[in-house]
């Protein structure tokens, strides 16, 4: 299965103490177990970077740590999908006529990326968001419980 994880997939995964830890974390181990295969938009390493070494934690994450967990848990196992920049651009223009704007770009950089990449499932856990922006299959939008 072919499986696309949203950044907060990951970081919730990731960070013990997130609050969603316990539901992220033993997909991210099906990944590394190969039971899955493990997919990551491009841009999803610089928002990842961003989100945890920011992250309001005690211990902070630092920057090499961040970097660490990236490379053990997602450069080292996915398989990673750029857009090309014609895909950026469809990407914005698709969301101005909709009215959309702010953050919801990213969010729709990953969405254009899980089409792209054919996943049968694209885990997250702000669905609300991808549902204003998802264009295939809804069965596709999956939240891990």
């Amino acid at each position: 299965m072919r499986v696309l994880f949203d950044t907060s997939v990951i970081v919730a995964a990731m960070v013990e103490s997130h609050p969603c830890h316990e539901k992220g974390l033993p997909w991210l181990k099906k990944a590394h177990a190969r039971k899955v295969e493990l997919i990551i938009a491009a841009h999803t390493l610089a928002e990842l970077y961003a989100v945890l070494s920011t992250l309001p934690v005690r211990p902070r994450i630092s920057p090499g740590i961040a970097w660490h967990l990236i490379h053990k848990n997602i450069v080292s196992s996915a398989k990673i999908i750029s857009l090309t920049p014609s895909e950026y651009s469809m990407t914005i223009k698709a969301l101005s006529e909709k009215g959309l704007s702010g953050g919801i770009i990213y969010d729709a950089l990953i969405a254009k990326t899980a089409l792209k990449a054919k996943v049968d499932r694209l885990l997250t856990f702000n669905s609300k968001d991808f549902e204003k922006i998802w264009t295939g299959d809804k069965n596709v939008l999956y939240v891990p419980e």
